[in-house]
């Protein structure tokens, strides 16, 4: 609970309600409190960071000046969703965040009644706000309508999209750019702060609006007003694009000063028409550390407020996104056709020393899956060999670029897709359980899951070797301790590894599953296949198994439904195999936010899960204890 002596005034904020109750001249009070609880809570139990402590005075003044939850607030990202979190009755709970049952770690619209949209991926904010100022409007309803972009969001071709929409409509709508820096453009200083506050000006806005009206739209002295402002503000700030998609542009101004944010957005929530803020603020905003290490901060686990994130020690097995990473400079060392492509996840991806080594071959493009995979389809035609670093939930943006412009021209595209399979705390928005589905419907596909460090280098070499798209896809964490081999080789495609010979039932393990079902393959006697490739399959080895196993079981951590269980039991239809099958995966849901291990164990693809299913399944086919000895 919170400590009312330490938060006189936030430990008196259950809802936005009560935040209206404080005069204006308290609001500095209150972000502060909300800035020392955010740093105490995230301390406590790990979670986004620097960009929330961004936001504190836009969250306070947008909730203290609009009527929230009826007045809609629209956040991008989700990565700045906490102190909103905390202002709209999560407060005391706030240090549950990402932890099973506790507050989810973005915007969830069954959490609150205040997340008016649920958000995980980016860009999407302005879209789903526009859509909800024209349903309001077209029922005759005046709430306020607010999306909030920040994060790197505004470099999608998504909120293009939107905006271009929006100024054909003109819905009554803000939208307030958050620039931390890391997004459109930087605060350019004195002169740029003063044609805000000059374009901010109540009394401005007034006389401009009311010029509007006086002057036929369209007419001569119309369009030479309008063409004088926006040459005006063109010449300090970078308006005339949004004033050209039909936005009225004010900004950039101070995001951590909030007389200046209130007075702002007081005047902008009484004109017609759709309207763009810009605000800068700084990423990290009040912990000294979090400011100067930014990306270090983005994300943390629990630390010492008083030291800051302390590294700790290398772990002593590598990480999937460290093979990959270590891989890729090596392989490129080799091959000059290689080029590195991430969708602004560098450090995730695990291309940091990538980019150093190789910076000529390395490609940001930004929050933009849609363009990564097509500047890679593109090279791919003039003879290159570019890798797409890329989480599995994010490659779900990509997919019509997938199928269109890799797959049907069969390019030469290797996607390293990370974080797949169960991902645990960042929730549903996060999850890789869907990519054996939607990667093996494609022609021309070749689709691997590696069981261990080793299998996933090899499995890189092969798809960078192979000619066409190709698919590894690894999960989130450590692998199991196997010995790499250092030198670049491949593996033959569509061949599996029967890893335990056993009898009556075979387990048919697809990646990360495999260290878990040899586990219950040793309790079960059972025979043990690391299948390696989901497309092709290894299919002269399915039918040697059907001639001496009673039943299949297969294991995958991703979605049953249309995944390499579901290649397997297409196969065995197909060759009128009548061998029992069971299919062991991920169920038909989203799954919520809690740690791998915890929903690995909820899903029955733990090792004792995965024994409980078959016993319970072939408890009759298994081979009994006493009749062992004597076969």
């Amino acid at each position: 609970m919170i400590d009312p002596a330490r938060y006189p005034r936030l430990s008196r904020i259950g809802s936005p309600a009560d935040l209206r109750q404080f005069p204006e001249s308290e609001l500095g009070e209150i972000a502060r409190e909300l800035r020392e609880y955010l740093i105490e809570s995230v301390a406590t139990s790990g979670g986004h960071f620097g960009a929330n402590l961004g936001v504190i005075e836009l969250t306070v003044a947008l909730h203290w000046l609009y009527d929230t939850p009826n007045d809609r607030l629209v956040w991008d990202v989700g990565h700045q969703g906490y102190p909103h979190k905390i202002l709209t009755g999560r407060r005391d709970r706030i240090t549950t965040v990402k932890k099973k049952d506790g507050v989810a770690p973005f915007p969830k619209r069954d959490e609150s009644e205040y997340d008016t949209f649920g958000v995980g991926h980016s860009s999407t904010s302005i879209s789903a706000a526009l859509g909800m100022a024209i349903a309001a409007q077209r029922k005759g309803d005046h709430r306020k309508v607010v999306a909030v972009i920040g994060d790197g969001a505004m470099t999608a071709g998504m909120a293009f999209e939107a905006l271009n929409h929006g100024g054909d409509v003109e819905p009554d709508i803000l939208v307030v750019l958050n620039d931390n820096q890391m997004s459109i453009s930087e605060n350019v200083g004195a002169l740029t702060k003063m044609l805000a506050r000059l374009m901010a000006s109540r009394t401005l806005n007034k006389i401009r609006e009311r010029g509007k009206k006086m002057m036929k739209r369209g007419g001569l002295l119309w369009r030479a007003a309008k063409r004088w402002e926006e040459h005006a503000k063109g010449m300090f700030v970078p308006s005339t694009l949004f004033e050209e998609l039909g936005f009225h542009y004010t900004g950039p101004i101070d995001g951590h000063d909030i007389p200046q944010l209130v007075s702002t957005l007081r005047t902008l929530k009484e004109l017609k028409g759709p309207q763009l803020l810009h605000v800068v603020t700084t990423k990290g905003k009040g912990y000294a550390p979090a400011e100067a290490q930014q990306i270090e901060y983005h994300a943390v686990g629990p630390f010492d407020p008083q030291a800051g994130v302390v590294k700790k020690a290398a772990p002593s097995k590598p990480t999937y996104t460290e093979i990959f990473g270590d891989w890729l400079c090596d392989m490129a060392a080799t091959d000059a056709r290689l080029y590195g492509i991430t969708p602004a996840m560098r450090e995730g991806s695990g291309l940091v020393r990538f980019s150093q080594e190789f910076p000529q071959r390395y490609f940001d493009v930004a929050i933009a899956e849609q363009h990564a995979v097509t500047l890679a389809a593109g090279m791919a035609c003039e003879g290159a060999k570019p890798v797409v670093a890329i989480y599995s939930t994010f490659l779900q943006r990509a997919y019509d670029q997938l199928i269109h412009d890799v797959a049907l021209q069969n390019l030469d595209v290797l996607f390293a897709i990370d974080r797949a399979g169960v991902v645990g705390p960042d929730g549903a928005t996060h999850a890789g359980s869907f990519d054996l589905s939607y990667l093996r419907c494609i022609p021309n596909m070749l689709v691997m899951a590696p069981s261990d460090e080793d299998e996933c280098r090899k499995m890189l070499t092969t798809g960078f070797l192979h000619d066409g798209p190709a698919a590894v896809r690894y999960p989130r964490g450590s692998g199991t301790g196997a010995a790499i081999t250092k030198e670049l080789v491949a593996l033959p495609i569509g061949k599996a590894l029967t890893r335990r010979h056993g009898r009556g039932i075979a387990l048919l393990a697809f990646g990360a599953m495999v260290a878990p079902a040899a586990k219950a393959a040793d309790a079960l006697d059972a025979t043990l296949v690391d299948m390696r490739f989901v497309k092709p399959l290894d299919e002269a080895l399915l039918r040697e198994l059907a001639k001496s196993h009673a039943a299949f079981v297969t294991i995958e951590d991703n979605a049953i439904m249309g995944g390499a269980g579901s290649a397997v039991a297409e196969f065995l239809h197909a060759e009128g195999i009548a061998t029992p099958l069971l299919q062991l995966g991920l169920s038909d849901t989203f799954l919520e936010h809690a740690s791998r291990e915890e929903l690995l164990a909820h899903e029955g693809l733990d090792a004792p899960g995965i024994e409980a299913a078959v016993r319970k399944r072939f408890g009759d086919l298994l081979v009994v204890p006493a009749l062992r000895n004597a076969v």
